[in-house]
């Protein structure tokens, strides 16, 4: 199919809603760029879980259980994200930008995707705390469950829902703090020493807590970038693609917090990210 050219207005318009999230994750994860292979190879990959141990004592009374760490074995494939782009000769001289939506577009649509399958590793979290709100206890409680002994200087983050976000600003008020160190896109403010960026298409109802030690990618270094040319009938072909693995490596990380009993309240205060947009 021939690509349709557009009014520079319009095409630019269309050049701001290609993401479905500005919310880059590799910030989020920990990158290991020593990914060899080719796609449908597999790779095991050790993944680290830990049981819960603490226990409320009277005067006398010692621990009957403790705190185990072990890692299981996972086998993970390699994946290939690949797009095709192609453009006549005329089609490009009919419309200058056409050419520049369609690599752009081709690069967002990468994001998009190794985001998604990023985010899916979060969303797999085995931990879990379900509250009735999202006020400041749920989220000490939900820290608390990391299993971390000193969260003073950590790096803990949630990913939270638009949807969401009109009950943390009313359960929260002034404990929600703001800090210029985490001025990035999405992010709207910390509490109990979480750093809270908005997700507009994380699930309603659930909040993701975890550090960067959750998830890692296992990164091919570099986006391969192919080019093909049809000197007859001037059809250019543009490849791009990307190997990687999104891995859930440390689940005792990453902590899903659940909203119960109700639906949620998040009020509509157009949380369409504008704080950061998503």
């Amino acid at each position: 199919m021939a690509n349709t050219p557009y009014d520079n207005f319009y095409l630019s318009n269309e050049i701001e809603d290609q993401f479905k999230s500005h919310l880059d994750l590799l910030r989020f994860v920990t990158v290991d760029n020593n990914l060899s292979g080719s796609a449908g190879m597999k790779r095991v990959i050790h993944t680290y879980s830990a049981t819960d141990g603490t226990e409320k004592l009277a005067m006398g009374e010692g621990n009957t259980k403790d705190i185990t760490a072990e890692f299981s074995e996972k086998e993970y494939e390699i994946l290939l994200a690949q797009n095709r782009f192609k453009f006549y000769d005329e089609e490009a001289m009919n419309d200058p930008m056409l050419v520049n939506a369609g690599i752009r577009h081709a690069a967002a649509d990468m994001f998009n995707t190794m985001n998604d399958d990023i985010f899916a590793e979060f969303e797999n979290a085995t931990l879990s705390l379900e509250t009735e709100t999202f006020d400041f206890g749920a989220f000490v409680q939900a820290a608390a469950l990391l299993n971390m002994e000193n969260l003073e200087g950590e790096d803990i983050f949630a990913f939270v829902s638009a949807a969401d976000m009109g009950m943390i600003r009313r359960e929260l008020s002034e404990q929600l703090r703001y800090s210029e160190d985490f001025a990035r896109a999405g992010y709207v403010g910390t509490v109990a020493g979480i750093n809270l960026y908005t997700k507009k298409d994380a699930t309603p109802g659930e909040i993701i807590i975890a550090t960067k030690d959750a998830v890692t990618l296992f990164n091919k270094t570099g986006t391969e970038v192919e080019q093909e040319r049809d000197g007859n009938t001037r059809l250019n072909t543009v490849y791009s693609r990307k190997y990687y693995i999104a891995a859930l490596t440390d689940a005792t990380k990453a902590v899903k917090m659940i909203l119960t009993d109700g639906e949620d309240e998040g009020e509509d205060e157009g949380e369409n990210e504008g704080e950061g947009q998503q």
